[in-house]
């Protein structure tokens, strides 16, 4: 009779799904409120005026306008914002 003895285990062969992050809509382009502006992990960019952070740190528009990137204070946080 064949036989095969069993093969060993491997500590490889895993892969995570892409997670879609980063700049979604940039500065000078028009947005309605609710729309998605950046998709990050922690605060690479932090929320300025009409644009509100959700519980995985995503920056959304809170109002129609044109999206603004600055970059403000002593330590150079990079604010996006909403001109409404």
């Amino acid at each position: 009779m064949a036989s095969k003895k069993a093969g060993g285990s491997t500590k490889n062969g895993r892969d995570s799904n892409p997670k879609m992050l980063g700049v979604k809509i940039y500065g000078g382009q028009s947005v309605t409120a609710g729309n998605i502006i950046v998709r990050q992990r922690g605060t690479e960019f932090h929320a300025g005026q009409n644009v509100g952070m959700g519980r995985d740190h995503t920056l959304f528009a809170t109002a129609d306008g044109v999206v603004k990137f600055e970059v403000k204070g002593q330590f150079g946080r990079r604010y996006v914002s909403v001109d409404a």
